[in-house]
C-alpha cells in the first residue's frame, strides 16, 4: 500500500479502493489470479498462519475489520509490496491476538463469536485500562441491543412501518414500472477531493456503479448473481459477503421485496438523523447479519440503512444514509447518498437521473482480464 490516504481510503457502495489495491498487489505475488471461494487462504497467500483453514475470499475482508478496530492501514502491520513478510511486530502481535480472542471464544462461549478486536480496542492500537468520564447520558454501542425482557415504549408493528415505507416513495405499482435507472453525479471524499459518478440499474437486480479516477475507472457491479470489483487491468469476483450486499444494493424493488428477505422483524426507537426521529426496523434470518433501517416518523421515507459483512473476525458494518429525496416517474428517489464504513466516508450527489431508459446488458459483465505473462 502507498501512504497517499485520499486516494485510497474512500469508498463506492462501501467496498474501498484500498480494498481494491490490496486485491490488485495480492494478485500481483500469486502465481495464477484468484478463484473466489475455491481455495483456503493459505493456499492462495504466502505466509498464512493464524487464519489457515478460512475461504481465500475471506482474507480482505478480515484484514479491513482488524483496520477498522484498530484504527489504522494496512502498512500499520505490512511490508508495503511484500505482505507476505514479518517484518513487523505489530503482525506478529496482531497473530497472537487472534489466537487469544479465538481461545476466549471456543472456552467461554461454546465457540460463538462474542469477543472480537473491537471489544477491547474501539479504534485504537492500545486498548484503554479505565474507563471514560464524559458528559454524555449512557447508551449502548452502535450494534448492540436490547435484551430479552426489557422494558419496551408501545411502538408500531414492522408490517405496518413497512407497507407505509413503501408507500411514501410511491407504491407498489409505480415502482414496478420502473425498468431502470441512470445517475450521474459528483462523490465528494474524505479531505473535499471530487469525482464523477456514474450509476446504471436495470430491474430487478442489476447494478454497476464507475467511479472516474484521475489513473481510470473504479467499478463495482453486480448481474443479478455475481457481484465483481475492478481497478485498471485488475478484476475481483465478490465474496459470499460481498455479494450479499450488493444483491442489497442492486434490488431496484427493493422497498417493496423486504418482507420477503427476512424471516423476521423487530422495531424499536431509531436514533435522530437530520434532525428527524425516526424507528429502527431490523430484519433478521437465522445464520445472516441483520439489516437496520431507520424510518422517519413523519415521512416514513427511509434515511438510514446499516448492512453488515460477516468475517472470521467480525463484523464489517457499512451505513447509508438517504436525503434529497424527489420524484422520479412516480416514485422518490434519494439524490444523496452518504456512506459511511469505519475509517472512510463519502457524499454522493445526483445531478442527473433518467428512468425507463435503454441500459446495455454489457455493461453489467466483468472485464476480460488478461492473464499475467509467465516469469522469463
Amino acid at each position: 500500500m502507498n501512504g497517499n490516504r485520499q486516494n485510497i481510503w474512500f469508498a463506492v457502495w462501501g467496498t474501498s479502493l484500498c480494498l481494491l489495491l490490496a486485491i490488485a498487489g495480492a494478485l500481483a505475488q500469486s502465481p495464477s489470479p484468484a478463484s473466489a471461494g475455491s481455495k483456503l487462504a493459505e493456499e492462495e497467500f504466502k505466509n498464512i498462519q493464524a487464519l489457515k483453514g478460512i475461504p481465500a475470499d475471506q482474507i480482505i475482508p478480515s484484514m479491513q475489520f482488524i483496520a477498522a478496530s484498530l484504527g489504522v492501514e494496512c502498512e500499520f502491520c505490512h511490508v508495503a509490496h511484500a505482505n507476505e513478510k514479518d517484518d513487523k511486530n505489530p503482525k506478529v502481535t496482531a497473530r497472537k491476538m487472534i489466537e487469544m480472542m479465538m481461545a476466549i471464544n471456543k472456552d467461554n462461549f461454546e465457540g460463538h463469536r462474542e469477543v472480537t478486536c473491537y471489544s477491547c480496542h474501539r479504534g485504537s492500537t492500545d486498548p484503554a485500562a479505565t474507563p471514560i468520564i464524559t458528559d454524555d447520558e449512557p447508551r449502548a454501542a452502535g450494534g448492540e441491543e436490547k435484551k430479552p425482557g426489557e422494558a419496551k415504549a408501545s411502538l408500531p408493528p414492522a408490517d405496518q412501518l413497512l407497507d407505509k415505507y413503501l408507500a411514501a416513495i410511491g407504491g407498489a405499482v409505480a415502482l414496478q414500472k420502473i425498468t431502470s435507472r441512470v445517475q450521474k453525479g459528483t462523490l465528494t471524499a474524505f479531505g473535499g477531493q471530487h469525482f464523477s459518478v456514474d450509476v446504471y440499474s436495470k430491474a430487478p437486480d442489476k447494478r454497476v456503479s464507475i467511479m472516474h479516477l484521475q489513473g481510470g475507472d473504479s467499478i463495482t457491479a453486480f448481474d443479478g448473481k455475481q457481484g465483481w470489483l475492478g481497478v485498471p487491468g485488475r478484476m475481483h469476483t465478490m465474496s459470499t459477503a460481498e455479494n450479499d450486499a450488493a444483491r442489497i444494493d442492486a434490488d431496484l424493488y427493493l422497498p417493496a421485496h423486504l418482507k420477503t428477505l427476512y424471516q423476521k422483524f423487530s422495531v424499536d426507537a431509531g436514533e435522530k438523523i437530520d434532525g428527524h426521529d425516526t424507528y429502527m426496523v431490523v430484519g433478521r434470518t437465522e445464520g445472516q447479519p441483520p439489516l437496520r433501517l431507520y424510518l422517519d416518523k413523519e415521512s416514513s421515507l427511509l434515511l438510514r440503512l446499516v448492512r453488515y459483512a460477516e468475517t472470521p473476525l467480525g463484523r464489517n458494518p457499512t451505513q447509508i444514509d438517504y436525503a434529497d429525496y424527489r420524484d422520479a416517474n412516480g416514485v422518490k428517489v434519494p439524490f444523496r447518498w452518504n456512506l459511511a464504513r469505519p475509517g472512510n466516508r463519502f457524499v454522493i450527489q445526483i445531478e442527473q437521473a433518467q428512468q425507463n431508459v435503454p441500459v446495455d446488458e454489457a455493461k453489467f459483465a466483468p472485464p476480460s482480464v488478461a492473464p499475467k505473462p509467465p516469469a522469463p
